[in-house]
């Protein structure tokens, strides 16, 4: 089996981190427009959830392209199936 290339690695922590991103703007947006901290942190956590649950599926929508069917293949067949 081969080990996965570095951009395949680093796509959760890119998720996490563009999901932080958007987090952290609603949150100061809320916060700048109401003064109230423990809103803007309620917001910044929602914002946080449903963004990464919506680029998540977002990439799980995506088709594979050939060479990532090729890597496929080439997985299912040393796995023996």
């Amino acid at each position: 089996m081969t080990t996965p290339d570095k951009r395949d690695r680093t796509r959760p922590a890119e998720m996490l981190g563009l999901s932080a991103v958007f987090g952290l703007f609603t949150g100061l947006v809320v916060f700048m427009a109401t003064r109230d901290l423990m809103l803007g942190l309620i917001f910044a956590g929602v914002a946080f959830i449903v963004s990464l649950v919506v680029i998540a599926m977002l990439t799980l929508a995506v088709r594979p392209d050939k060479n990532e069917l090729l890597d496929l293949d080439e997985q299912d067949r040393e796995a023996g199936h």
